[in-house]
């Protein structure tokens, strides 16, 4: 409970009155973990701890990179798909971290609230295509606001820039990571400077590069390069893996079939086969490729997940839910995993099997209550087991999460009329109306 109101209170207090645009958050549970494992290294020196800060991917092809609170690292697709090696994303995270670690974040929150400009500044989770272009492994991120007042609050001063630049590369020597890495990033975007405003990538326009900070980190580097250690077979694997699965999802099918490192035995380019058969669509392809994999790495969660995942779209629930449950079985306190396993349940269509998905949906929630897909299945299961009060209290949530109050006081009303008072429903209920209550309003477009 008390989670759900921290949660409410920082959608409410964060979120952009009038997006200017929006992009979906990657919510898949590989991914995720390929992320911390290469972040591990560098939160490490950091000293943040790696269980405090998590880094997301935001489906968007624009380069960017960045963190709007002290828990979260945001990296686009397009800057993740456009790196080739594991330490220049582990150079955009340390970078992104020292903004965090040096305090950046509190010193340009404070300066917006006296400057008074920057009114519609945040963001909101919401809900959004998975990454092969469907709700099933994705959850929104609403990570735009009027563009201006975007760059003025994401913007970092030069002097901050600087910092970051030295406290980053401090981080990847400490590591043992290639601190060339970070002169690689800065030369992507190179030259950004020079174009109009909005022909820049945000990364430019919010992290301004100069050729004295181009100078100072070819500097750092070098000093910090007798620290470097050759990378790691874990981290060239989970890169290599989370890669696969972004091209797999993301690119055109055929272009990715088309491509070298689709072709052979191994198992990088089996993945990325059974993602690009899957999305064709060609599902005996695909579930050959998936059970090629399993066959290879037969106590992986994410592969069977896949599997799960595959089947369910292709309307194969029976044989969707066994994927999930060994999925789950194996990876028992994943959340995204669950929630897929709900959805697999209520698509059999019987009593029992919605039974079965609520509990398994609100031991979700329990874990990940800030996921939208997870909420709408949550609220289908409590509907298919006649607890209509509660389907009204999840989908009073799942609105709120989306950032739509109005709709979300509708039926957080709905439950507050229906269930006993004081219970847990109509607590979290009431917390919900209180949260759209004190939400900024969206001014509605003259005609």
């Amino acid at each position: 409970m008390k989670l759900l109101r921290h949660l409410l209170l920082i959608f409410v207090s964060t979120l952009m009155s009038v997006p200017a645009y929006s992009a979906s958050l990657i919510r898949d549970a590989e991914i995720e973990q390929a992320l911390q494992q290469l972040a591990k290294p560098v939160l490490r020196s950091a000293g943040l701890g790696s269980g405090r800060i998590r880094v997301l991917v935001i489906n968007d092809p624009k380069l960017n990179a960045f963190v709007v609170d002290a828990n979260h690292v945001f990296i686009h697709s397009g800057l993740i798909m456009k790196l080739n090696r594991p330490e220049a994303l582990q150079a955009v995270i340390a970078h992104e971290l020292a903004h965090i670690a040096n305090g950046h974040l509190t010193r340009r929150a404070t300066n917006a609230r006296v400057a008074g400009r920057v009114t519609a500044i945040g963001m909101a989770l919401a809900a959004a295509a998975a990454i092969g272009g469907n709700g099933d492994a994705a959850v929104g991120l609403a990570a735009g606001t009027s563009s201006s007042a975007a760059r003025r609050f994401f913007a970092h001063t030069r002097a901050e820039e600087s910092s970051a630049d030295q406290s980053a590369m401090r981080y990847m020597g400490s590591a043992g990571l290639d601190p060339s890495a970070m002169v690689d990033i800065l030369q992507i975007f190179r030259g950004q400077e020079a174009l109009r405003p909005g022909r820049q990538d945000p990364y430019a326009r919010t992290h301004p590069l100069t050729q004295d900070r181009l100078r100072a980190v070819k500097g750092f580097a070098a000093s910090y390069k007798k620290r470097s250690q050759p990378t790691t077979t874990e981290a060239s694997y989970w890169y290599a893996r989370m890669s696969a699965k972004l091209n797999g999802f993301l690119r055109n099918p055929r272009t990715v079939l088309r491509r070298s490192e689709s072709k052979g035995n191994g198992e990088i380019a089996t993945l990325r086969r059974a993602i690009a058969y899957h999305k064709t669509p060609n599902l005996k392809k695909a579930l050959a490729e998936m059970n090629a994999l399993l066959k290879m790495r037969p106590r992986d969660p994410y592969y069977h997940e896949l599997k799960g995942q595959i089947l369910l779209e292709a309307r194969q629930f029976n044989a969707a839910v066994s994927s999930y449950k060994q999925a789950l079985a194996l990876a028992p306190r994943e959340p995204l995993i669950e929630s897929g396993l709900g959805r697999a349940l209520l698509a059999q269509g019987s009593s029992g099997a919605a039974k079965q998905a609520l509990t398994i949906l609100i031991r979700a929630r329990s874990r990940d209550p800030g996921d939208p897909q997870m909420l709408r299945n949550l609220a289908l299961a409590y509907a298919k087991n006649g607890q209509n009060a509660m389907a009204s209290v999840a989908t009073a949530e799942r609105y709120a999460v989306l950032g739509r109050f109005d709709d979300a006081a509708i039926h957080a009303k709905r439950a507050i009329g229906a269930l006993p008072r004081g219970s847990s429903g109509w607590l979290r209920a009431q917390d919900i109306l209180a949260s759209s209550k004190a939400a900024p309003k969206r001014k509605k477009k003259r005609k």
